[in-house]
């Protein structure tokens, strides 16, 4: 049974949320501000967070750049009533995994919900080998084959696809892809990253003008995606 904790400060929601997920067969717990959610979060292991952004004492953001920061590696899902990309690319760059904009169908919710519970099953289970399409990415051997061949790749591509496949479906923005391929203090531009998965692409896609795994997502960053891939 997967456990869900929600952080929702408005008691209806809260309650109806807790409801409608625990008739899903979820166990729920529920925290009503910032600090709350932050020390049962530390206290407990939770598969999904579910985060409202507008909190008192502690705002989303900031519970999620702390859970992040204290290695809590739960999925982290925002609820936000702020559909502006700025706050979407924030949320991403401080670590959630995806966000749902209020007001939201339940019928939306609970399938973003079982979307990133599925991911977090499959990342627990990585192997070593991700095929797609003609593609393996093998890290164990730190070699991407195609066909069946060996392609020239340059240890910052592996990494950069190694990062990929274990966030299958999540979207990157190109600073979190700064921070963990290149390193926080690694004084380089986002056109950099561009160029990196413009070579990237050319090794992995069928067609490289118009990507089947490794897509853009306008304004945000990038996102491996999920339904074209498997792994062995």
């Amino acid at each position: 049974m997967s456990r869900i904790l929600i952080v929702e400060d408005d008691r209806a929601i809260a309650v109806a949320l807790e409801d409608d997920l625990r008739l899903e067969g979820y166990e729920v717990e529920v925290a009503r501000d910032g600090d709350a959610a932050l020390a049962a979060a530390r206290a407990s292991t939770f598969d999904l967070v579910l985060l409202d952004v507008m909190l008192p004492k502690k705002d989303g953001f900031d519970v999620c750049r702390e859970l992040r920061r204290s290695g809590v590696d739960s999925k982290i899902l925002l609820l936000t009533a702020r559909g502006g990309e700025t706050d979407k690319v924030l949320g991403l760059d401080l670590g959630a995994d995806d966000y749902v904009t209020k007001p939201y169908s339940p019928k939306e919710l609970r399938a973003r919900i079982r979307a990133q519970l599925r991911r977090a099953s499959s990342q627990a289970d990585a192997p070593e080998v991700t095929a797609f399409g003609d593609c393996e990415l093998d890290l164990g051997r730190a070699e991407l084959r195609r066909a069946g061949k060996p392609i020239a790749t340059t240890p910052l591509e592996l990494k950069l696809l190694g990062l990929f496949t274990r966030r299958v479906g999540r979207v990157l923005t190109r600073r979190v892809l700064i921070d963990e391929v290149w390193g926080h203090d690694t004084a380089i531009t986002e056109r950099v990253v561009d160029n990196q998965i413009a070579n990237l692409r050319k090794k992995i896609e069928p067609s490289p003008t118009t990507p089947r795994f490794l897509k853009s997502v306008r304004g945000i960053g990038y996102r491996f995606d999920l339904e074209d891939v498997t792994e062995s």
